[in-house]
């Protein structure tokens, strides 16, 4: 094996933004903002979600992103900045990595995910049907 995945992760931390549960408390209520749930629909019915957040699994996000993909959503054309988070932050981090490589501006990811933002003991909404 070439790459291990902590080497990918240290080199996505060395080229991303993160920022903390404060921080995405307070991005919430901008509307330039789109939060996005990383995580598989399984995670977010057990565990529920950031309220407000967008759910994009991480195996469909460079298809959901990209306008040129038949699967493309728009709502990757209409915010402006993104925060993208799943349990621990290792997805988001490869996904941040990823999806600025696509040229998508102002990406964040959760640093702790979204463990860290249980933890805080920050809002949690239930979903029944998280897409």
């Amino acid at each position: 094996m070439k790459k291990g995945y902590l080497t990918l992760l240290a080199e996505a931390n060395a080229v991303i933004e993160s920022c903390n549960v404060t921080e995405v408390n307070s991005a919430q209520h901008d509307s330039n903002v789109l939060i996005v749930d990383l995580r598989e629909t399984a995670e977010i019915l057990r565990d529920g979600m950031i309220p407000g957040a967008f759910h994009a699994p991480r195996g469909l996000i460079e298809f959901w992103v990209d306008p040129t993909s038949p699967y493309h959503k728009p709502v990757f054309q209409e915010k402006t900045h993104f925060i993208l988070y799943c349990a621990s932050g290792w997805r988001s981090a490869l996904t941040a990595k990823t999806l600025q490589e696509m040229g998508l501006p102002n990406i964040k990811h959760l640093e702790g995910g979204f463990g860290a933002w249980k933890q805080s003991g920050a809002p949690i909404a239930t979903k029944k049907d998280p897409t």
